[in-house]
Formats: C-alpha cells, structure tokens, sequence
C-alpha cells in the first residue's frame, strides 16, 4: 500500500468517526465509545503481553487508578477543567506504576503474572475498605463533568452525548498513535527483544530490567487513561468495576482474540468481545459464559488470535496464487 492510499484510507476513516454518531444515533455511538476505551486498554496491556512477553494479571490497578484519579479529582477540587482532569488519572496510574516497577521488573513468567494477581487484589480490598476516600461499593459518582473550553474561544458542553462522542474519539486515538509510534522506535524495536531472547539483549550492553520498567510504566499510563475517559463516560468509579478480578481478565482475552504481538489485535479483539456482549444480551445474561467459550476456541483453532488468522489467509492467497502464475 503506498501512501496516497494510506492517507486516503485514515481520511476516509476519520471521516467515517465524524459522521458515526449522526447515521446510528447515540445509543451506538455510546457503544463504540465503550469501545474504544476497552480497545485502548487492552492495547496497553498488549505492550506488556505482546510485545515485552509479560503477562499481567493485575493490569486493572492502572485502569482503576486512573478511574479513580480522575473521579476524586472532579469530586473535590472545584471549578478543574476538563483536560486537567483527564492528566490527573494519566498521572496518578503513571507514579502507581513508578512505585510498582522496582518490584516486579526483575522478575518474569508466572512470578510477573502471580505478583500482578496480588497487587490488583490489593488495591480491591483498599478500594473496598478506604469507603470514605472510594466510596467502598458504592464508589464516587456524580461528580460534575466540566466542559471542554479554551477561553475566549469555545466552550463545548460534555454533557451532550455527541460532544462527548467527539472528546472521548479525539483522545483514544491520540493515545493509540502514541502507543503505535512507540512501538515503531528504535526502543520498540528493543522491547521485541526482550521478548525473544532476554540473554541476547542483555549480551548487547542493554539493561534489561531498565527496558522493562519503561514499557512497564508507559503501559500503566496508558491504561490509566482509558480508565479516566471510562469514569468521565460512566460519572461513576465503583471497586468492581475498576479493580475487579474481571477487570483485570478481560483486556488478556481480547488480546488473544484479537492477536497477541500484532498492534490492532487487542483493537479486533475489543470489537469483536462489544459485538459479542451486544449479540448476548439481547437473548441471555451469561455473556461471561458465551466470551468464555469463544476464548476456548480461539485458543483451540486459532491460537494467533483473529489478525493471526487473517494474515494465515493472507499467506495462503499468495501462495496459491504464485501457483497459478506462469514461472
């Protein structure tokens, strides 16, 4: 593809963004919403599984943090604007992953999974016992959503369904080609590395545990990001839904749906987990039931997950048509 076509085809899918909200209404434009958060998240946690080969069990503390930063920063200092609200959860999951890098990046494998496992239980049980900071169960809802204002510009009201469409797009894929551009460094290159052949790096005068803790942290960050776009979305951050078991789970199964090591695999995994919980819902309330066999399957028949499994027929289409040519 050269880059006339690439820059036609990002046009043509902004284009298709913008125009979203007005052809389907907002009840699906809230679901795409849903998301591209759950798509960013698991991106994040795509850093560490797919490209660093660490696998994290506990990738909710960020995604909660960052929830919870932003909810208790809205909640308590009155009259903060909408962007600084926004970098209060960015920052508060970047300095919790700051803290917890030290601990866990010198260590891999099951210890790294196990050690997450714990940290994010952890911060459930504070979540729920810390009621008079979290709201316990409850959680802190109800905060004001401040709009988005430049002054003497514009002041756009987010509590409009269609604006807040807007905002939450323009931040996700701000974030996504961050974390896409990272990925195309140098460093990145380096990160993929360490995924292969930990020794051979370390061989190459390259710190190992340094090159961990800095995909560590910007993988925390980014999760908590999503995390603070989900509380301005849901004006509500409660201990299940931020710290929970499943929380924690879900971004891991939509990045092995979606392909783990391949950038828009957890992207593909995200749409394919929100069009399987839409299809769900309308019949049964065991979508955790349905989520789970179709992970079972992948794993079974498709262990590369969905991108894997179309760039399998990509190879086959090839092939089959270098047969076909005259030699």
């Amino acid at each position: 593809m050269n880059n006339k076509s690439r820059w036609a085809l990002w046009i043509a899918g902004a284009v298709a963004l913008f125009l979203y909200p007005r052809l389907f209404g907002i009840y699906y434009a809230n679901i795409f919403v849903t998301f591209a958060i759950y798509a960013l998240y698991a991106v994040s946690l795509n850093l560490l599984l797919g490209y660093t080969g660490l696998l994290s069990f506990g990738h909710a503390m960020y995604f909660g943090t960052g929830a919870y930063g932003t909810a208790l920063a809205l909640t308590h200092i009155k009259g903060l604007p909408l962007v600084p609200a926004l970098l209060a959860g960015f920052f508060a999951a970047f300095f919790l992953a700051i803290c917890v890098a030290p601990l866990v990046v010198r260590v891999g494998g099951n210890a790294f999974a196990m050690m997450h496992l714990a940290f994010g239980q952890l911060m459930f049980v504070l979540a729920l016992k810390l009621r008079h900071i979290t709201g316990g169960e409850d959680g802190v809802g109800g905060f004001p959503i401040p709009p988005l204002s430049i002054p003497g510009l514009f002041s756009l009201d987010m509590g409009d369904p269609i604006l807040f469409y807007y905002f939450a797009v323009a931040v996700i894929a701000a974030s996504l080609w961050l974390l896409w551009f990272f990925t195309k460094t140098p460093f990145g290159q380096i990160m993929v590395a360490v995924r292969d052949n930990t020794k051979r790096v370390d061989y190459l005068g390259f710190r190992v545990p340094h090159t961990k803790a800095v995909v560590y942290v910007i993988a925390g960050a980014f999760a908590g990001m999503a995390g603070a776009v989900y509380a301005l979305f849901q004006n509500l951050v409660a201990a299940y839904d931020a710290y929970g078991i499943l929380t924690s789970f879900v971004p891991v199964m939509m990045t092995m749906v979606g392909g783990i090591g391949q950038f828009f695999g957890p992207i593909c995994g995200a749409g394919i987990f929100g069009v399987l919980d839409e299809l769900t819902t309308r019949y049964t309330d065991r979508v955790e039931l349905v989520l789970g066999l179709v992970l079972v399957l992948v794993i079974m028949y498709a262990p590369y997950g969905f991108t894997g499994f179309l760039t399998y027929l990509r190879m086959r289409w090839s092939a089959s048509r270098a047969q076909r040519s005259p030699a």
